[in-house]
């Protein structure tokens, strides 16, 4: 239990069904649609959408999803992987740059064709019980007749205001009067709920072809963007076969790349090398060894991770417990390790994660990204379409697995995760937050495994995160373990916004339902 002396929330507790989201009227708008006849995939959609209308700087039909399940028709874990490919017609030569030499995140060349509608029909045919029309009609309600605007994302908002005055038409739809919308005010989405509407009655054909594919297309080419109409038409998504680790035998399912995935399953495995459990959830010596498992896996992750269309990802050595053996050897208490080559890449941390367990126990980890807050900034004028940036994950290292060339999966930062015990799905969980994510991950799973944690203290948890070479710590460590850090060699910085967000619904031996959502964001979780 929690000590109720410090500001927390309790989990949330039921029988039937559950929805965790970061938003509450996506939690509670969803758990509607399940208490009206639907089942988990039909309520994910749900929540998707409305968070595409409610918290459009992290999410949008603009960008891609990754959904990993349990069905109990199939009795199996499946991973559907919805992220869009590059464009067909690259021109090298102009293509954008950052000054690191990288895509400019905020240039045609940064769209990707997006893959989360087509995910969502494809989810919806093959295992939802409701038609897409009953399951957008909350969104397309929300985005046509106006929404409240949250806290959190009335702040990330304020922080992105010189970013939505560069579009025409997104400056158009999310200022007013040339300010940012703040907590309280109604805001509206009226061409987007044409698109959703659109959508609900065309499925796929109502996204990547006619009208909408059109207008996202003329945007595209009116700033220098080469993408066709083809290269939407053509879009597919497709069912791949989950990778997994046992973690103290506990079984965590992963997407496979060109998903992150597979570095939380790194990072578990390292971390089962050590007796967690001896070490206090608070003490320096876990944050000094989750930052070194998480330098260890990232170095993989950069000179491995690509679509494994274009390349080999060498899966069953990354996983293997002998490999994790001897990598955990690289790790001391008493210093950090120093000769791992990291390649830095940008830290954006925009994305949402839906947790849905239905009253069947088909249990659905589902997230939805448009990569940078408000991705690309680029904003459609007749559909409203609000486009992300994924195609700045590229690089152009032509040896690189991730090397941006056409009709090409980038590298992904978006993870859903489950995790099964003795063969039945307990837990569908997620840490959002870009490249923190399996870090994330791993730190929810050992406070619930290793520290017996319920998953409401398993997401407020403090969390810490090493990347490019400092160790970034929310700003609730004490002094002492801050100056241990420093003492075996850590680079400290504070971080301003926390650490991601996250949802997570555990089904309980006698099967009931605890869910937790991350006090970080504007979320909660509810069943029925």
């Amino acid at each position: 239990m929690r000590n109720l002396h410090i500001p927390s929330r309790s989990p949330a507790y039921s029988k039937n069904a559950m929805v965790a989201t970061s938003h509450p009227d996506a939690t509670k708008m969803a758990l509607n649609i399940m208490e009206k006849g639907g089942n988990a995939f039909d309520a994910a959609i749900c929540a998707a959408a409305i968070l595409g209308v409610v918290e459009a700087h992290s999410t949008g039909i603009g960008g891609d999803c990754f959904c990993i399940f349990y069905s109990q028709k199939d009795k199996k874990v499946r991973a559907l992987n919805g992220s869009g490919r590059s464009l067909s017609n690259i021109d090298y030569n102009k293509v954008r740059l950052a000054e690191n030499n990288s895509i400019d995140p905020y240039c045609a060349d940064a769209v990707t064709i997006p893959g989360a509608v087509a995910a969502w029909t494809k989810i919806n045919q093959d295992y939802g019980s409701l038609s897409l029309k009953e399951i957008l009609t909350p969104a397309i309600d929300l985005a046509e007749n106006g929404y409240v605007v949250a806290d959190v994302i009335a702040d990330m908002w304020k922080r992105e205001k010189e970013k939505l005055t560069k579009d025409k038409d997104c400056k158009e739809v999310f200022l007013k009067q040339n300010e940012p919308y703040k907590a309280g005010d109604i805001h509206f989405q009226q061409n987007l709920a044409k698109t959703l509407r659109e959508i609900s009655v065309s499925g796929k054909d109502g996204f990547y072809d006619g009208w909408v594919a059109d207008d996202i297309v003329k945007k595209l080419k009116s700033i220098e963007g080469r993408h066709t109409l083809n290269d939407f038409s053509n879009l597919t998504v497709e069912y791949m076969e989950p990778i997994f680790t046992n973690y103290r035998g506990y079984d965590v399912y992963e997407c496979p790349p060109n998903g992150q995935g597979i570095v939380a399953l790194m990072i578990l495995n390292i971390l089962e090398e050590f007796n967690l459990s001896s070490i206090d959830p608070d003490d320096f010596e876990r944050v000094h060894l989750e930052a070194e498992a998480t330098k260890i896996a990232f170095y993989h992750r950069n000179k491995y991770l690509g679509d494994p269309s274009f390349s080999n990802v060498p899966v069953e050595k990354l996983l293997s417990k002998d490999y994790a053996k001897k990598l955990s050897n690289k790790i001391s208490y008493k210093k950090t390790i120093k000769e791992l080559d990291i390649l830095p890449l940008e830290n954006h941390k925009d994305t949402v994660y839906i947790s849905v367990v239905d009253k069947d126990r088909n249990c659905v980890s589902f997230i939805n990204s448009i990569f940078h807050p408000f991705g690309s900034g680029i904003v459609c004028p007749s559909s409203g379409v609000l486009l992300h940036n994924r195609g700045a994950s590229f690089n152009l290292d032509k040896k690189h697995p991730n090397f941006y060339e056409p009709n090409k999966r980038p590298m992904h930062t978006i993870i859903p995760g489950l995790v099964l015990k003795s063969k039945n799905p307990i837990i569908p969980f997620g840490v959002m937050g870009a490249h923190y994510q399996p870090v994330g991950q791993s730190h929810f799973l050992t406070n619930v495994i290793d520290y017996n944690m319920d998953v409401q203290l398993a997401l407020d948890h403090k969390r810490s995160f090493f990347y490019d070479g400092v160790l970034s710590l929310e700003k609730t460590f004490s002094t002492d373990i801050i100056e241990k850090l420093k003492q075996v060699g850590h680079k400290i910085d504070f971080i301003d916004i926390p650490h991601g967000g996250g949802q997570a619904i555990m089904i309980k031996p006698n099967n009931v339902l605890v869910g937790g959502s991350d006090p970080r964001k504007d979320g909660i979780a509810l069943g029925y």
